[in-house]
């Protein structure tokens, strides 16, 4: 149950103020907290001595990772994460039900009833992991949440990707060792059989209220999961033989995920239709008392003087019929968070300060400096409008150009990396991974060898895997890119000919492929225009996949862009039209576009119909619009005289625009960026964060960048500046 802060806790992580705490370990500590909204969820912290240690931060973002995998159906659904803050946090729905050992505690071993349905139940979770490749590998009854609507599994700390050797030496033993599997408790590898192992033990437990093999000191225990038989004394007859055979130590004949649950249960009913009258009454009791006063912070000890708290107050759990559950106290269960009501409110006596979300702010921080500074010269080139600078950002690095590719950290700055000759163009990021066109800039003028895709690890720089080799072409022309990667298909501008100069020469022939990531096969190749001999301009400016197509700005020659949209299966055209804007610059980031538009700025902000290209909404003329971006079915563009405003994207309806936006030197030269709690543009020579739920500037930053790239947690800020600095900013 819920206890009170103590004196040191934080106040507030992320957008989440900390109300009380669920318990800490020796990872970290969880606790209830809310929005501004009121939304009640959970957040899991890292002890600070664990994130200093970059392995332990791998480890965090890797159970993120799984958590989001298992997704709400059978998982706390992530809210929210921060992996990358000097406290690192992740903030899950807070749901509501007794984990399993404290059921078990309480009420005693559970009906065979209520086992099979628990079980086949959190098969379904298991094999939503699996298919994933992933795997828990520390499934216990304390890792199990029981709710009326099924069985939650929870505390990823030790899941990880299938076959990854990364976080595990052979040899050492990770987990709980009453509910290891053998394989697992020798160090080797544990895969979806070992989850199967380590389920058959929490159901053993379910049933007789103890593990299967039994108590003890961890070395004991270790022994009998290695080489002693379980102990099925008192788990049902009928149920006894279909975990035995879980048990075996030969994880090749245990059974599946899908075979198991198909034994365990038929899957008619409702989950709380198998639910005991006193578990369900459990359930019950803690969804009523999340509207309990929350205990005050527990203040700092003063002269040897034990602080005073104020207990919990608690309600009995009646038992109650599951149709009246369902109807009445269910609702309350999980309504709870899906309308945000005000638990943990009332009554609140810790005298710390409330915000008011109405109360307009009454001091800006102003001229804050960057977080660090890269002062040295990255090199730019005309024909991308700066574009080679930051390329790519993935797993916590970005990708500049010092005349040869460098890793630097998004966090700190520092180098990690800087050994890749070749241009910025010829890189992208999708999820964690870094994506490479070969470049061999050493070659003389004959046809050179083929392009190949690579896959290149973010810390360190180097090569895991060749993806595909591209037969006709020349991976010594500069000119090659790769515009994005999306579902394993990356689609990539390719030449082949001769050529030893920045630009394109006579002979030359240029394509745009589609090339599977999984196979190396291409999927499709269309022919690009011809170019120029002086042009020097890149074929796409930008590109996104999306709805099943490619959206392009590609130029037809050097500053005369239109928009290109493709059909992503075979590359067939759907629709061109001139892009015609003062300046290409702009056009060099992330295109504002979902599975039915996309959204341009200019005279107007509009959107337009990727079937057709055809508008299908777009403001009025006379009020010009720096390109947008959308967050959340949310359009935000920054405005000539109103600053940064919002709409809404489906129907181009002006939600707000920010307070007080009309200095003079609002810049529309680059997209707005938007974070969690605030979004960022530039305005003279300053950064302006504005706050979303306030519409009006709170912070602002020093800059002389000109392009700005947030990256994918939304935790940073990196800006270019014309004279070719680099330097980032805090994102919120």
């Amino acid at each position: 149950m819920p206890t009170a802060l103590t004196h040191d806790d934080p106040v507030a992580l992320g957008p989440f103020r900390l109300v009380a705490r669920l318990g800490s370990g020796g990872m970290g500590t969880v606790y209830v907290a809310r929005t501004a909204g009121g939304r009640t969820v959970a957040v899991k912290t890292m002890h600070a001595a664990l994130a200093a240690d970059q392995a332990g931060r791998t480890r965090f973002r890797l159970e993120i990772d799984a958590a989001r995998v298992i997704g709400g159906r059978f998982g706390a659904k992530v809210v929210d994460a921060d992996p990358l803050a000097e406290t690192p946090w992740l903030a899950t729905e807070y749901v509501l039900g007794p984990p399993l050992d404290e059921a078990v505690e309480t009420g005693g071993p559970l009906p065979e009833a209520t086992v099979r349905a628990l079980g086949a139940a959190l098969c379904g979770a298991l094999g939503q992991l699996h298919r994933s490749d992933v795997v828990h590998r520390d499934l216990k009854p304390s890792n199990i949440l029981v709710t009326a609507y099924g069985p939650k599994v929870i505390d990823f700390g030790i899941a990880r990707a299938i076959g990854d050797i990364h976080l595990t030496h052979t040899g050492s033993a990770v987990g709980t060792p009453a509910f290891m599997s053998p394989e697992q408790a020798t160090g080797q590898e544990h895969g979806p059989a070992g989850d199967v192992f380590a389920l058959a033990g929490v159901l053993v437990f379910a049933a007789r209220g103890s593990g299967a093999f039994g108590n003890g000191q961890a070395a004991d225990l270790l022994y009998r999961v290695r080489y002693g038989e379980p102990d099925l004394t008192g788990v049902p007859a009928a149920l006894a033989p279909v975990l035995a055979r879980c048990l075996d130590k030969d994880p090749a004949r245990r059974p599946s995920t899908e075979e198991l649950a198909a034994q365990l249960h038929n899957g008619q009913g409702e989950f709380a239709d198998h639910l005991s009258e006193s578990l369900l009454g459990e359930i019950g009791r803690r969804a009523t008392d999340v509207w309990q006063a929350a205990p005050p912070r527990l203040p700092a000890p003063l002269n040897h003087t034990l602080p005073h708290t104020t207990a919990v107050a608690t309600t009995a759990g009646a038992p109650v019929s599951r149709r009246r559950f369902l109807a009445a106290g269910g609702v309350l269960g999980v309504g709870a968070l899906a309308a945000g009501g005000a638990w943990w409110w009332t009554g609140r006596s810790s005298g710390e300060p409330v915000a008011d979300p109405k109360k307009p702010t009454t001091h800006v921080k102003r001229d804050l400096d960057p977080l660090w500074k890269d002062e040295g010269y990255f090199e730019s080139s005309v024909v991308d409008g700066g574009k080679a600078m930051i390329p790519a950002i993935a797993g916590g690095v970005a990708v500049a150009m010092r005349g040869y590719a460098r890793g630097l950290s998004v966090s700190d700055g520092t180098k990690k990396w800087d050994d890749h000759i070749g241009s910025g163009w010829q890189w992208a990021a999708a999820s964690d991974t870094l994506y490479h066109l070969s470049y061999n800039v050493y070659q003389d003028e004959r046809a050179g060898d083929p392009v190949t895709l690579d896959a290149v690890d973010p810390r360190t720089g180097k090569k895991t895997k060749t993806l595909a080799r591209l037969a006709d072409t020349n991976d010594h022309l500069e000119g090659n890119q790769i515009l994005c990667v999306a579902d394993d298909i990356a689609y990539v501008a390719v030449g082949k000919g001769k050529g030893d100069k920045l630009g394109y020469a006579p002979g030359q022939k240029w394509t745009l492929r589609a090339v599977d990531c999984r196979t190396g096969k291409t999927v499709w190749s269309r022919p690009l225009p011809k170019r120029a001999e002086l042009d020097q301009s890149m074929h796409i400016i930008a590109a996104k996949a999306a709805g099943g197509r490619l959206v392009t700005y590609q130029q037809m020659k050097e500053d005369e862009p239109h928009i290109v949209v493709r059909d992503a299966k075979n590359g067939r055209v759907l629709w061109d039209e001139p892009y015609r804007v003062d300046d290409v610059a702009p056009l060099w980031a992330e295109l504002a576009v979902d599975d039915t538009h996309l959204y341009i700025g200019g005279t107007r902000l509009r959107a337009v119909r990727l079937k057709d290209g055809k508008a299908q909404w777009q403001t009025p003329e006379g009020r010009p619009y720096g390109p947008p971006v959308l967050a959340d079915g949310v359009l935000y563009a920054v405005g000539e005289g109103v600053g940064l405003t919002a709409y809404t994207a489906r129907t181009g309806k002006r939600l707000w625009a920010e307070k007080n936006g009309t200095a003079d030197e609002q810049s529309r030269a680059w997209r707005p960026l938007v974070g969690k709690t605030c979004a960022y543009y530039r305005n003279g020579g300053q950064l302006f964060a504005v706050d979303l739920e306030r519409k009006e500037v709170v912070r602002t930053y020093k800059t002389d960048g000109d392009r700005f790239y947030a990256n994918p947690e939304r935790t940073r800020i990196l800006s270019l500046s014309n004279n070719a600095k680099l330097a980032a900013y805090p994102m919120k």
